[in-house]
């Protein structure tokens, strides 16, 4: 290692946060990282996409975020890990670094973007690693081979599996961080629990990172805070609706370009995606100030459809939804899809089925390759017992999937009598059927 990798800032650097209260810089490296065009690119990406139009205080980024992955990070191996025989004192500054740099490749509102450009956010930060790029070049001032070391704890493939379960695992960092984070801006308290006390029990041991059976509640409360927090925050059925708006709206450009039809205000932007020859500039290029932008200039466009989602997305005119499975009621899906084209509504875009699932404490997934590695508590005896073995709570929601189907469409056009009245009345018959 370098001096550089050693080299300390002459004061200490704090950053105020709302859920650490201070995020301490004492690292050269960390600092000049934060400095970089690509990190500091992740102040213009929200950490919860559409939950804003939910929310309104879910205003935060991915940048704040970052930052409180690192910190919980530079606590545990500064804190709690320091001097211990089973923490290698080598591999601090690289499990900084990663905790830092673990979400530098996401693009605006995500997680919609990714769907309908086939994107990976976990590809692209490995190209901000390994590319030409600021962060890279601080990377390669500590060691050439820094930057690929820091990329593989990201996506799991470090030998050292005890760094990698400190940024990803069943209980890490980032969770940590983005639990109470999201918990802070939406102003709910289900994402609350004892992360102090999480983090005095941890330990280091061979290949992993375990808690002390003391801290067993603790942790409990932390896997149910998580299991709440994602039916009630992010799998909420209205940020939902803006995100299928959202993806409508991606889609519908991307096809209108691809038919050839002539654009009041060109999507520059979006060319390379539509044609699949995105370079890492021009995905570092797009945020979501810039995305907002084009909505805003599409509200005016010719096309109905497009003008219209746009409209719906900037002024929060969402679609409404009933629960509705497709698979156990595909002949009313169908009927409604038909009805919608006599009605002039594109089923495509206005009749859309949504469906969320999560695995509160998810390492048995069935027919999944990753192996997901569990909690385990270290028993008085030194024993290691996995967390669902001991706990009644855990094993009460081990590998329970709660999955939920959704159909949004737009309630608005649908009561307006002006048009396919007859065909209309059908429509809201069949969907007020379940008794919404």
């Amino acid at each position: 290692m370098t001096h550089y990798a050693n080299a300390k800032l002459q004061e200490e650097k704090v950053f105020k946060d709302p859920v650490h209260r201070y995020v301490h810089v004492r690292d050269q490296v960390i600092w000049d990282l934060v400095g970089t065009r690509e990190f500091q690119r992740l102040r213009r990406i929200r950490q919860l996409g559409t939950t804003f139009l939910v929310f309104h205080g879910a205003e935060h980024s991915r940048f704040s975020h970052s930052l409180g992955v690192y910190e919980i990070v530079r606590r545990i191996v500064d804190d709690i890990f320091a001097g211990r025989s089973e923490w290698d004192e080598n591999e601090r500054l690289l499990v900084l670094c990663a905790a830092l740099l673990h979400d530098l490749g996401h693009g605006p509102f995500s997680h919609a973007f990714e769907n309908v450009f086939e994107l990976d956010h976990e590809y692209y930060t490995r190209q901000i690693l390994l590319g030409e790029t600021e962060v890279n070049a601080v990377l390669k001032k500590v060691a050439a081979d820094f930057p690929e070391k820091v990329s593989q704890v990201v996506e799991k493939t470090y030998p050292n599996k005890q760094v990698v379960s400190l940024i990803s695992s069943q209980i890490d960092a980032d969770r940590m961080d983005y639990l109470q984070r999201d918990a802070y801006f939406t102003g709910v308290s289900y994402g609350h629990f004892d992360m102090e006390r999480i983090l005095r029990v941890m330990r280091p041991r061979k290949n992993q990172v375990v808690i002390k059976a003391t801290g067993m509640h603790a942790v409990e409360d932390y896997i149910m805070s998580r299991y709440q927090m994602y039916l009630q925050i992010y799998f909420h059925p209205v940020s939902r609706s803006a995100e299928v708006i959202l993806n409508n709206i991606l889609k519908r450009v991307k096809q209108l370009s691809l038919t050839g039809y002539t654009f009041k205000h060109e999507p520059t932007h979006f060319q390379a995606f539509f044609h699949n020859t995105i370079t890492l500039e021009d995905y570092l290029a797009l945020d979501e100030s810039i995305l907002f932008t084009y909505f805003q200039l599409w509200m005016q466009e010719e096309d109905a459809i497009l003008s219209d989602l746009s409209r719906r997305f900037v002024n929060r005119k969402l679609f409404q939804y009933i629960d509705l499975d497709p698979g156990v009621e595909l002949k009313k899906y169908q009927q409604l899809q038909e009805l919608f084209r006599q009605a002039e509504l594109n089923p495509d875009y206005y009749l859309v089925h949504d469906t969320t699932a999560d695995l509160p404490y998810d390492f048995y997934r069935p027919g999944e390759e990753e192996v997901r590695v569990p909690i385990f508590l270290e028993m008085k005896n030194g024993e290691l017992r996995e967390l669902s073995r001991e706990s009644i709570i855990v094993d009460s929601i081990s590998g329970r999937m709660k999955r939920d189907h959704k159909i949004y469409f737009p309630l608005d056009f649908l009561e307006d009598p002006s048009t396919h009245a007859a065909i209309k009345k059908q429509i809201l018959t069949l969907l007020r059927k379940d008794g919404k």
